[in-house]
């Protein structure tokens, strides 16, 4: 063998085992957190649980970062051509083909693959490991199970909140079983006649997340009607105590929404706990459960295997995204896709209002940042998918022209496929404008107070949309309002907070905040801001909102952030609790 194949070699070994190695390291400290969410939780360490949320996001990318780095700088045969990386992948799928979470681990090569050689990210690289997550993996193994009278509870309750295993006392087991108890009796409804007993399936597993902690489980009837059951625990100052009991699919889908920082759970089988939480809310695609646990890569590879068998199943092309057009983003999807895709402009259309425009990767960073944080039940998480391509026939052709004409740095034709430099991809809602303009009265009602909390989470979360126009925002199929775009968003700790309201009715001079530096924000225009033409929805809101016009509300939120006092964030109703 000549010595330069010799030397190939002996690097390709050597980068398989530097690759599995790391890996290893990251999966021990990734699989650290969930219990270190459990101290923080038994703790009251509210901060911490945010700095873990915050680290674990980051994890991954730092990771690849430094491992796609060493082998830059130390195997220099291997790093200068692509060609050689087979030898690699060879060698190190061997090493991980038979453990549970091979399909991880091989997302982690090729992602190393991709930051060597700057390559693209390609759907076939994960064909081999499809079948883990697109088959109903068995999850019966990971259940306990509690059977159940409707009209005897108790017994079974006090075995669920016992089962957790915290090292820390409730505040009152008793009291806690007993309301419980007579909680799951109103909710699990049902002909009792037919489904008189059932079976509690609860999941083996706490999930952690900001100040909560949930066991997370289903009640499962003789007729084969399946209801969540989900109770939510916090830690008060003289124990755990039982702060809600859900049972609704709207509830629980909007607590397991990834409009919220991303759950710690305390059980490794990551396949069998999203088919579990993927029969109890089936209406959220199975991609956006494996983020919503943390195992976001995994989401990413499922998500876009989702879009595949959408473009299959119904044919259709992508067009531009209903609703106003953006100024900054091009939105686009399939009429029946459940997300929406986007592209920033290579420069803004006529209607940006924000002066000069700090280029397509500002706008990145602000979707990253979104990505990285609590995002409070009212912001959704962003996929961000790089140097990746789509196939042609999935556009229309006015689309396609769009996309290369306004977004040329970032999209590129190459044969027969569109490829992105980027791609955002998000869940698909309905531009609250649309939205308001078919719905019943009630509806609008609805989503208008909803709006109001959206901001409000918006600002628990020290995020400020500048932009408050209500094109902006989007509503969920269970009526929830998130903000989607985030181009106009700014740390709320940075917005000078003012008034006019202080002026004296006719005084022409110029007010002092107009020569300061910085965003400006008068929280009495805010329902001016939100451009709707209802003029009876925009005075419900006011009514509904009146905190929100006023200068106190916001200085005492930045008051709190700047002390590092963590947000409460409700993630579900008061009539929930106990």
């Amino acid at each position: 063998m000549p010595n330069n194949e010799v030397k190939i070699a002996e690097e390709a070994g050597s980068a398989a085992k530097l690759v599995h190695d790391q890996f290893m390291r990251f999966y021990q400290e990734f699989r650290q957190i969930p219990d270190q969410a459990k101290l923080a939780f038994e703790s009251r360490d509210h901060q911490e649980s945010l700095n873990l949320s915050s680290r674990r996001l980051r994890l991954y990318s730092i990771s690849i970062r430094a491992v796609g780095e060493q082998i830059k700088k130390q195997l220099t045969c291997l790093s200068d051509s692509e060609a050689h990386w087979q030898l690699v992948e060879s060698q190190y799928r061997d090493s991980v083909a038979n453990e549970y979470f091979a399909d991880l681990s091989m997302a982690y090569l090729h992602s190393i693959r991709r930051k060597i050689y700057q390559g693209e990210w390609r759907a076939e690289d994960y064909t081999l490991y499809r079948s883990k997550y697109q088959t109903d993996s068995d999850f019966q193994d990971d259940v306990d199970r509690y059977p159940v009278t409707r009209t005897e509870l108790s017994s079974a309750t006090e075995k669920i909140l016992e089962a957790a295993g915290f090292n820390i006392p409730y505040e009152n087991l008793h009291r806690d079983i007993g309301k419980l108890a007579e909680r799951a009796q109103r909710n699990l409804g049902g002909r009792a006649d037919v489904e008189s007993d059932f079976e509690i399936e609860m999941f083996r597993a706490i999930f952690f997340r900001n100040r909560g902690a949930y066991l997370v489980g289903r009640a499962v009837f003789r007729s084969g009607r399946i209801q969540p059951l989900i109770i939510a625990l916090l830690n008060g100052e003289d124990g755990i105590y039982v702060d809600a009991l859900i049972t609704s699919r709207t509830y629980a889908h909007n607590m397991f929404s990834s409009t919220l920082a991303n759950f710690h759970v305390t059980n490794e089988h990551y396949h069998e706990l999203c088919r579990f939480l993927r029969s109890i809310m089936p209406s959220r695609p199975l991609g956006l459960h494996y983020s919503t646990v943390g195992y976001n890569h995994l989401g990413k590879v499922a998500v876009m295997n989702e879009m595949e068998e959408e473009w299959e199943k119904f044919g259709d092309t992508m067009s531009v995204a209903p609703g106003t057009p953006g100024t900054v983003a091009i939105g686009f999807c399939m009429p029946d896709s459940a997300y929406v895709l986007k592209v920033v402009r290579d420069k803004p259309t006529e209607g940006y209002k924000w002066g000069e425009f700090s280029g397509v990767e500002s706008v990145l960073r602000k979707y990253n940042q979104v990505h990285e944080i609590n995002r409070t039940d009212s912001m959704l998480d962003s996929i961000v998918y790089y140097n990746f391509r789509l196939r042609l026939d999935w556009f229309t052709d006015d689309l396609k022209e769009q996309l290369l004409d306004q977004a040329g740095g970032s999209v590129r034709v190459d044969n027969q496929d569109l490829v992105f430099k980027y791609l955002i991809v998000q869940r698909k809602l309905t531009p609250l404008p649309i939205y308001l303009e078919t719905a019943s009265e009630k509806q609008q009602q609805t989503v208008m107070v909803n709006l109001g909390y959206c901001i409000r989470n918006n600002a628990a979360g020290n995020i400020f949309n500048r932009d408050l126009d209500a094109r902006n925002y989007g509503v969920s199929s269970m009526s929830k309002v998130y903000l989607f775009d985030y181009d106009a968003i700014e740390p709320l700790t940075e917005i000078k907070v003012r008034t006019n309201l202080d002026r004296i009715d006719g005084e022409e001079d110029i007010p002092d905040w107009y020569f300061e530096d910085g965003v400006i924000f008068l929280p009495e225009e805010l329902t001016t801001g939100l451009c709707l033409p209802f003029r009876e929805l925009r005075r419900l809101f006011s009514d509904e909102h009146k905190q929100l016009h006023t200068v106190d509300y916001w200085e005492s939120i930045q008051k709190d952030l700047n002390n590092n006092i963590v947000p409460s964030v409700s993630v579900y109703p008061d009539s929930e609790r106990l």
